[in-house]
């Protein structure tokens, strides 16, 4: 009796789990309406590790909290309850849209535009929240800057983990002065020095002593600076002096039921196995002759989840180049997807499954296996690196270099964000004779519509479906203008 009702509770404990996880991600997964991906405030140095890895930065922050908290199993079903909502609705589109004709009537064009403008402003919106969050100084505010100039200027698979990798690497040398000793030897031999004059020689100059420093500071309302004595032996007293406030990792206390159980040697091995396959396949997808359309696909998709940086407003112009560009997906098709992916639920890294779907529809494949695939494909290499790098990161966490590297990173990623909003800028009106899409600049009606998002959601908290839903209607309006 008493080992069944063991068992029993076991039983009932891992329901109320089951329970308790579900609901939250499924809550969360409807919610999500393509905002910033900053719904709860925790653990800030796991929210900067996710932006700092490619991959769906929301997705990734919910999984590594579930998997603290929780462990695998559940981590794996709130990835799915999180994402699949969004996805099994892009899924039904892409069936949608493969049935209908080459050309569409102009209210429906009209009505794309409004959506797509409506959608440019609402990422634009989240790129300035972003930037307000990971702009802590100057060097986040230069680094924002050079990442977004950086990201218009070119374009390829391997350009954004440079700037990554490269911001990461300059945030690591402001904060440790690398540079400061080479700066003073330069001004040191360029500079001359000043000789005093014989009026400055005879000048008395004030000593400035602590009283009189006090006074000041008193004065300038600020407070006094505090008297440290540092007694012989006491080494309470002589850390108070040699370990400054930010000088150093600050202590954390983690409960048992919240420590990272994956030791670091399990982390190195799953990372370092991801990169052996993924290079393998890499390696098939530029050797291979006659590679086959799925296999296409799936490398594509692989390739994108591995090298996108900065969440999922960055994934939609780099999702162009792997599949509009291929001519597996139309252009209007592609902008079709993209006007109604912002209203969906859950991460935007699910337009890859619209995608897929299309792409395998048009190839003579079935529908789900090419959205499986593309599924697969944009999705696992983020969630295999988070995995790995949470062991890592439990052995690195309170090195400050690595804390200084992933706030250089996470204004870099930012800062790319405003080069999607540019990107999509350019392909977001669509019309019958030009379906593959200009800029919204090319009538003003587009710019006061992409406008109305932005500032309905800056200033009056207009949710993004809400706002979306208005660009449809003000697109629709424009056409009754037009044509009447």
């Amino acid at each position: 009796m008493a080992i069944a009702s063991s068992s029993w509770a076991s039983v009932r404990r891992f329901a109320h789990r089951f329970r308790e996880v579900i609901g939250h991600t499924w809550y969360l997964g409807l919610t999500a309406f393509g905002g910033p991906p900053v719904h709860f405030k925790i653990y800030q140095e796991i929210f900067a590790l996710c932006q700092a890895l490619s991959g769906p930065a929301s997705t990734k922050l919910l999984y590594s909290m579930v998997l603290i908290h929780y462990g695998f199993l559940p981590a794996v079903l709130a990835l799915l309850t999180w994402s699949l909502p969004g996805a099994l609705g892009m899924y039904g589109l892409s069936v949608g849209v493969s049935h209908i004709g080459e050309t569409l009537p102009r209210p429906v064009y009209a009505l794309l535009s409004g959506l797509n403008a409506a959608t440019v402003g609402i990422i634009a919106l989240a790129a300035v929240q972003l930037a307000q969050k990971s702009i802590t100084d100057k060097l986040t505010r230069i680094l924002v800057f050079l990442g977004a100039c950086a990201g218009l200027m070119y374009n390829a698979l391997w350009y954004f983990p440079l700037l990554m990798f490269l911001a990461g690497i300059m945030s690591v040398i402001y904060d440790y002065r690398v540079l400061h000793p080479a700066a003073r030897c330069i001004m040191s031999l360029v500079g001359k020095k000043r000789q005093p004059s014989i009026e400055e020689e005879d000048m008395e100059i004030p000593t400035r002593t602590s009283e009189t420093e006090d006074a000041d500071r008193v004065q300038a309302g600020k407070p006094r600076s505090s008297q440290l004595t540092v007694k012989r032996g006491d080494p309470s007293s002589l850390a108070s002096v040699t370990e400054p406030s930010g000088e150093t990792g600050e202590r954390r206390i983690i409960p048992p039921a919240r420590l990272i159980n994956i030791s670091w040697q399990i982390g190195t091995i799953i990372v370092v196995s991801f990169f052996v396959v993924f290079i393998a396949i890499m390696v098939l997808r530029a050797t291979l002759p006659n590679r086959p359309l799925l296999f296409r696909l799936f490398s594509n998709m692989l390739l994108a989840g591995t090298i996108i940086f900065g969440g999922g407003p960055v994934v939609i112009p780099l999702l162009r180049e792997y599949v509009v560009s291929e001519g597996w997906v139309s252009p209007r098709d592609f902008l079709i997807g993209l006007a109604i992916i912002q209203s969906f639920p859950g991460p935007n890294f699910n337009f890859a499954v619209y995608l897929g779907g299309l792409t395998a529809v048009f190839g003579g494949y079935n529908t789900a296996l090419g959205a499986i695939l593309a599924y697969l494909g944009i999705f696992l290499p983020g969630i295999i690196l988070v995995h790995g790098t949470m062991g890592l990161w439990s052995a690195i966490r309170a090195r400050r270099w690595v804390k200084s590297g992933l706030r250089g990173v996470n204004a870099a990623a930012v800062g790319l964000i405003y080069t999607a909003v540019y990107r999509l800028w350019q392909i977001g009106f669509v019309d019958a004779g030009f379906a593959s899409g200009k800029s919204l600049g090319d009538d003003p009606w587009w710019v006061v519509v992409c406008a109305t998002s932005f500032v309905g959601g800056m200033w009056f908290n207009v949710i993004p479906p809400v706002a979306i839903l208005l660009g449809g209607v003000l697109g629709m309006a424009r056409y009754l203008v037009v044509t009447s």
